[in-house]
C-alpha cells in the first residue's frame, strides 16, 4: 500500500480519536475566538460526528457573524492564520495546514439564494460541547441547514446523505419533522422513509 494512502488512513483514525490536525486547528480557532469573546459554532463533519454519524473531513467549518469574522481577522491574520484568497471568508490555519470554511450568520445555505432557512447567529443557539470542548450547533439547527442546502444545491448531496444517517443513528421519529422549518419538512420525511430501509438492510 502506498505510503501516502497509509498516511491518509492514519489521519482518518486520528480524526475519529479526536487527535487529528483538524481537531488541533479547531481547538486553536476556538481559543483565539474565545480570547476575543466572539461567539462561534462548528458545523460540517465536526457537528455530524458530535451528533452520532461518524464521517471524516478535510476542512473545518465554523459559523460566525460578519462582525466576529472581522474581529478575528483584525487580530489574528498573519499570526497563524491566512486568507485563502485576498478578502475571502475562507482561511487557512498555517500552523496545522488546514482549510477553514466560514458560514456567516444571515447567509442562506446551499445555493446562497434567499430561502426560509437562514444561517443563524451562533449567540442565539443552545450550543453543545463535544469531547474536545468545541462548541457545536444543536441537532435541529444542523438538520435544517443541511436539508436547506441539499434541497437548493444539486452538488450538495453529502448534506442529504448526512441527514439520512443522522435520522437513523439518533432514532428520530417521523414526527420530528414538525420541529423543523416548514420548507424542509417534506424532504426530511422523504429521507426518514429512506432511513428505515437502510436500517432494515443493516
Amino acid at each position: 500500500m502506498r505510503e501516502s494512502l497509509l498516511d491518509e488512513l492514519r489521519e482518518v483514525d486520528r480524526f475519529f480519536m479526536g487527535t487529528s490536525r483538524l481537531h488541533e486547528a479547531a481547538s486553536r480557532l476556538t481559543r483565539a475566538l474565545d480570547e476575543l469573546g466572539v461567539s462561534h459554532a462548528f458545523v460540517g463533519a465536526f457537528a455530524v460526528n458530535m451528533h452520532g454519524h461518524r464521517r471524516a473531513t478535510e476542512d473545518v467549518d465554523v459559523l460566525l457573524t460578519s462582525d466576529g469574522l472581522a474581529r478575528f481577522k483584525e487580530r489574528w491574520l498573519g499570526r497563524g492564520w491566512v486568507e485563502r484568497t485576498a478578502g475571502s471568508k475562507g482561511m487557512r490555519d498555517a500552523v496545522c495546514a488546514v482549510p477553514i470554511d466560514v458560514l456567516l450568520a444571515g447567509e442562506f445555505p446551499g445555493d446562497g439564494r434567499p430561502k426560509p432557512v437562514v444561517v443563524p447567529d451562533p449567540a442565539t443557539l443552545a450550543l453543545e460541547r463535544d469531547a474536545q470542548g468545541l462548541p457545536i450547533v444543536p441537532l435541529r439547527t444542523l438538520l435544517e441547514l443541511k436539508l436547506a442546502s441539499g434541497i437548493s444545491a444539486a452538488h450538495r448531496l453529502q448534506d442529504l446523505a448526512d441527514v439520512l444517517r443522522l435520522i437513523g443513528v439518533n432514532g428520530l421519529a417521523r414526527d420530528y419533522a414538525a420541529t423543523l422549518d416548514p420548507s424542509v419538512r417534506a424532504k426530511f420525511d422523504e429521507l426518514w422513509v429512506a432511513a428505515q430501509a437502510v436500517d432494515a438492510d443493516a
